[in-house]
């Protein structure tokens, strides 16, 4: 972990993961793929965990008045279950299929969002049994590759929530979740002393990354916010993909 092609993919994670974590959905998920780039995936994904937890403090500060707490109590309990699975089944269930199935998940619903007919489809109701379904897979995703952003974005754009309380409530939501899932990366053996250091120098860079995706959640026209939500997934998603395939063959 060094030379300029590592640190300049490094702080470009760090920067995906601010911004992410200021509330621009999906941009956080660039994070791993990126830094994948210079070291392996399991390695890029227990590097940035720290780094994710950090600038989940300074998400929590600036949406600590604008969510929605009866998304983030139905989203939990699944979310917590499906941390638990992955947890059990790290060392059974191949990372390229599910990265592979994340992507997929993602696709098709960007997709449906994209080509169906224009009109004003009313809001869902924020309903137990779906919150809990993508709740576990959301969790099971995230500790996988910290990829839960795709099967989270399936429960909660239809609720078509305003863009910061949309924004505030993932942030709180994969808050939890990410502080959640650093004691079984710690049992996982996923902090090495170099991750730790690298990770402490990226927490900065992350930090400021947050108030930037703030100031461009607030600056965002509504419409344009959510269309840009729906491109990122579908591309995020195609990625993954790649992704998954090519790490199956």
């Amino acid at each position: 972990m060094d030379g300029m092609f590592f640190w300049a993919v490094a702080l470009a994670s760090a920067v995906f993961v601010g911004m992410g974590k200021g509330g621009l959905p999906v941009v956080g998920m660039l994070s791993v793929p990126t830094l994948a780039l210079a070291t392996s995936p399991v390695t890029a994904a227990g590097l940035l965990l720290p780094v994710y937890v950090v600038s989940d403090m300074f998400g929590l500060w600036a949406y600590r008045h604008e969510f929605n707490a009866r998304v983030i109590w139905i989203i939990l309990p699944g979310a917590l279950v499906g941390i638990t699975i992955g947890w059990a089944t790290a060392s059974v269930v191949p990372e390229p299929l599910v990265t592979l199935t994340v992507g997929l998940i993602g696709l098709v619903f960007a997709l449906n969002l994209l080509l169906r007919p224009k009109k004003d489809a009313p809001a869902r109701p924020a309903d137990v049994p779906r919150g809990l379904f993508w709740g576990v897979i959301t969790g099971f995703t995230s500790f996988v590759s910290h990829s839960g952003g795709p099967p989270y974005q399936v429960y909660a754009l239809p609720l078509k929530m305003t863009k910061t309380v949309f924004a505030g409530t993932s942030t709180i939501a994969f808050a939890i979740i990410n502080a959640v899932k650093l004691i079984p990366y710690w049992a996982l053996g996923q902090f090495s002393a170099d991750n730790l250091h690298v990770a402490v120098l990226l927490m900065p860079v992350a930090a400021v990354a947050v108030f930037i995706g703030v100031r461009l959640v607030r600056v965002l026209p509504e419409v344009l916010f959510f269309k840009l939500v729906t491109w990122a997934l579908l591309l995020v998603s195609v990625k993954l993909i790649w992704d998954g395939l090519h790490g199956m063959i």
